[in-house]
């Protein structure tokens, strides 16, 4: 029984060490991330026409795809 106490206590250590590490990870993950896109060329411009034809396509896309089974 002792044994496994000992053991779920070192699960939650080992748990609390890895859980800053996952983050500083996630946290470098989005950092180079936005400095990629920060240093890429830029795009095009994300005016009210732009948002229209997205939308259409979209509309378009959900037509094109078989209606839900029900």
């Amino acid at each position: 029984m002792n044994d496994r106490v000992g053991r779920r206590d070192d699960n939650r250590s080992e748990d609390c060490a890895r859980e800053p590490i996952r983050k500083d990870r996630d946290r470098q993950r989005l950092r180079d991330r936005l400095l990629a896109g920060a240093a890429s060329p830029r795009g095009g411009v994300a005016d009210a026409g732009c948002f229209d034809r997205l939308r259409r396509e979209v509309r378009e896309a959900s037509l094109d795809r078989d209606p839900p089974e029900t």
